[in-house]
C-alpha cells in the first residue's frame, strides 16, 4: 500500500505545481471601463474601425484656431493625462497650439488590445487624428514607450506627418540592426533585475504576468520603487512634481492608468516594445525629405532606462534626424525645467537648442 501511495504522490505533486504554476501565468481578464464592474467612462471616446474605443483628451487652443496640431503619445505607466500640453498653456496661447493626447490600448480608458504591436498604434493614431479631422498633415510628440508609436508612425505613415520629437525613446536590445556590441554595452547599463524582466519580456512573454507578480525575485526596479533606476536629475525632478502645490490641489478626475489591469497596460507594454518589430527602425527612410519638416530625437546622458549610447548608434545610421543630447538629463528630460517648450519650439519653429551635442561613436 505505501509504494501505491508513494508512486500517487509522484504524481500527483508535479501535476499540482503545474496546475498552481499554469494558472500563476494567466492574467485575470481586464475590467473594462463602463462594464458592470468596471471603471466609469470619463472622457472623450471615439470608436475604431475593430470596434475598440480610444479615449482622448485635447488641450491648447481649439483645433480650428491652431497653427499647429500635436498628437502627443504617453510613456510607460502614463496616460493622456500626463500630456506635456497641461503645463505649456502660455505657449499654446503664444504658438497657437492644439494638442490631443490618447490613452493607449489597454491604458486609462482605452480599450485593451491583444494584438497590440507598436504598428497598431500608429494606426491608432491616425484613426484619431482622421476622426478629429486634423487635416492632412500633422505633428507627432511620443516619449519613452510613446517612441515606439511615433517610430512606427515614421515608417507607416510619413505621409501624414509634418514633423517627429521622438523624447527618450525605448530602443530594443533585440533590433537586428543593433550591433551585438553596441546592444550589450546598453544591456549592462540596467540592473540585473532589470535585465531579466526584459529577457522574459522578448524571450517568454507568455510567462511575463507570472513575472512581474511573482515574489521570489525582483523584477522591475521602476515598479518597485527602486531609486537607483533615476538619475540625480530625474529625483529632483520628481520632487518637484511631488511638491507641486499645482498637482495637490488638482480636482479634476483623472483615470488611473493600469485601471483596467497591469497586464493589459504595463505589461503587454514591455512585451510590445521589447518583442519583434514588423520593421527596422534603422531602415525607416526620411519622411521629409523636401526639408518642409523635422524629425527630433532628444536624449539624457544620464538616462538609466535608455542608455545614450544606444541613442548615439541610431542618430548615427539616421542622420536626417536632428540629435539632442542633455548632458546632465536623466530619463525625465521633458519634466526639466523648460525643456518641454525647448523641444516644442526646436520641432515648430525650428529653434536650435544650446545643449546640441556632436555624435560620439559606439565604444567598440
Amino acid at each position: 500500500m505505501m509504494a501505491i501511495l508513494t508512486k500517487l504522490a509522484l504524481i500527483a505533486v508535479p501535476v499540482v505545481f503545474l496546475g498552481w504554476f499554469y494558472r500563476s501565468t494567466r492574467p485575470p481578464p481586464p475590467k473594462l471601463c463602463g462594464s458592470p464592474n468596471g471603471p466609469p467612462v470619463t472622457s472623450k471616446r471615439i470608436r475604431l474601425r475593430d470596434g475598440r474605443y480610444l479615449a482622448y483628451r485635447e488641450d491648447g487652443v481649439p483645433k480650428e484656431k491652431a497653427s499647429y496640431r500635436i498628437v502627443c503619445v504617453h510613456a510607460f505607466g502614463d496616460s493622456k493625462d500626463s500630456s506635456p500640453a497641461l503645463n505649456l498653456k502660455e505657449l499654446a496661447e503664444e504658438l497657437r497650439i492644439y494638442f490631443v493626447s490618447f490613452d493607449r490600448a489597454g491604458y486609462g480608458e482605452s480599450d485593451p488590445y491583444p494584438n497590440r504591436s507598436v504598428t497598431s498604434e500608429a494606426f491608432d493614431l491616425e484613426q484619431l487624428a482622421d476622426e478629429l479631422e486634423l487635416g492632412e498633415k500633422f505633428y507627432v510628440v511620443g516619449a519613452s514607450m510613446g517612441g515606439c508609436t511615433a517610430w512606427a508612425c515614421l515608417k507607416y505613415i510619413p505621409h501624414r506627418l509634418a514633423g517627429v520629437a521622438l523624447i527618450v525613446p525605448v530602443v530594443n536590445y533585440w533590433w537586428p540592426s543593433l550591433p551585438p556590441r553596441v546592444a550589450e554595452e546598453g544591456f549592462r547599463n540596467h540592473l540585473v533585475q532589470d535585465q531579466w524582466t526584459l529577457r522574459v519580456a522578448h524571450n517568454a512573454p507568455s510567462l511575463l504576468y507570472w513575472w512581474m507578480t511573482q515574489k521570489w525575485f525582483p523584477s522591475l526596479a521602476a515598479l518597485q520603487g527602486n531609486p537607483e533606476v533615476f538619475s540625480r536629475r530625474d529625483h529632483e525632478v520628481l520632487e518637484k512634481i511631488a511638491q507641486s502645490q499645482q498637482q495637490k490641489e488638482q480636482t479634476e478626475y483623472r483615470a488611473t492608468p493600469t485601471q483596467q489591469g497591469v497586464f493589459e497596460s504595463l505589461h503587454r507594454d514591455l512585451i510590445t516594445a521589447f518583442g519583434n518589430w514588423d520593421f527596422e527602425p534603422m531602415d525607416v527612410e526620411n519622411p521629409l525629405p523636401e526639408g518642409e519638416g523635422s524629425v527630433h530625437l532628444w536624449q539624457g546622458c544620464e538616462d538609466r532606462f535608455v542608455p545614450v549610447v544606444l541613442q548615439r548608434y541610431v542618430a548615427k545610421k539616421l542622420p536626417w534626424t536632428k540629435y539632442h543630447e542633455i548632458p546632465d538629463g536623466g530619463h525625465l528630460v521633458m519634466l526639466m525645467d523648460g525643456m518641454a517648450e525647448t523641444i516644442l519650439r526646436a520641432l515648430l519653429l525650428g529653434e536650435e537648442s544650446s545643449d546640441m551635442s556632436n555624435l560620439v561613436e559606439p565604444s567598440a
